[in-house]
């Protein structure tokens, strides 16, 4: 069972996962001198974000990746490298150094054997993620009803990452590119981080049931992850 901490301010939860994610590379860096991050995408792990560059750790040792990412260029606002490039990628962790999912490739299917390469060649197992959650219980880039669904949260797999092309009968409709729950859960620490009553709705409902088809979250709850959900009210 995963721990949960729940806050009325948002403030406060995004001081709590910056803290949970600096000390998960903060371990990492004591025990072998380079640490990982797997970071998220999206509009609320900014604050996150925020807190988290500023952390004194030695983040010239730190790797950092993304759980995902839509096939557009950098520049776009729909990239999630470009919001961890404004808002992690600064202060003192702008001496981190940044792994993109994104690759000159025209699909993520013709890129996925290069970002394998890239995600091993990173100090593993990941010390540090952050996931958010949908509403429909997906996590990263692992949607219920997608094609290979199954094949992604097969926490035992031994690819990290797998493509998600449109035409797949489920969300997203944009192709993607994004890890493997096998990677996610072998991390020291994962923390999931959510806001809003609609989320924490969710939450409940994806521990009111075990099928993790319709709702991808559940795999990793079953994983045996090291899991710690930080809600905010708003």
């Amino acid at each position: 069972m995963a721990a949960v901490s729940r806050f009325d301010r948002p403030e406060e939860a995004a001081a709590a996962a910056a803290e949970a994610l600096a000390a998960g590379l903060g371990a990492g860096l004591q025990a072998r001198g380079r640490a990982s991050l797997v970071a998220t995408g999206g509009s609320t792990p900014g604050p996150v974000y925020d807190r988290l560059s500023q952390r004194a750790l030695d983040w010239s040792r730190v790797e950092v990746a993304l759980s995902d990412e839509r096939w557009v260029a950098a520049d776009q606002p729909a990239s999630n490298e470009r919001l961890v490039r404004a808002r992690l990628l600064t202060g003192p962790a702008a001496a981190a150094t940044f792994i993109p999912l994104k690759t000159p490739a025209p699909t993520p299917s013709a890129a996925q054997a290069e970002v394998e390469q890239r995600l091993a060649a990173m100090p593993r197992p990941f010390d540090a993620v952050l996931l958010g959650m949908g509403e429909d219980g997906h996590i990263a880039s692992l949607f219920p009803g997608m094609e290979k669904l199954a094949e992604g949260l097969d926490a035992r797999g031994s690819k990290l990452c797998m493509a998600v092309e449109p035409g797949q009968n489920a969300p997203p409709a944009e192709p993607r590119l994004g890890l493997t729950l096998a990677a996610l859960a072998s991390a020291r620490t994962v923390v999931v981080f959510i806001v809003g009553a609609a989320k924490w709705a969710a939450w409940e409902r994806a521990l009111a049931g075990d099928d993790p088809l319709e709702m991808p979250v559940r795999a990793l709850l079953a994983s045996g992850a090291s899991v710690r959900v930080i809600w905010a009210a708003q």
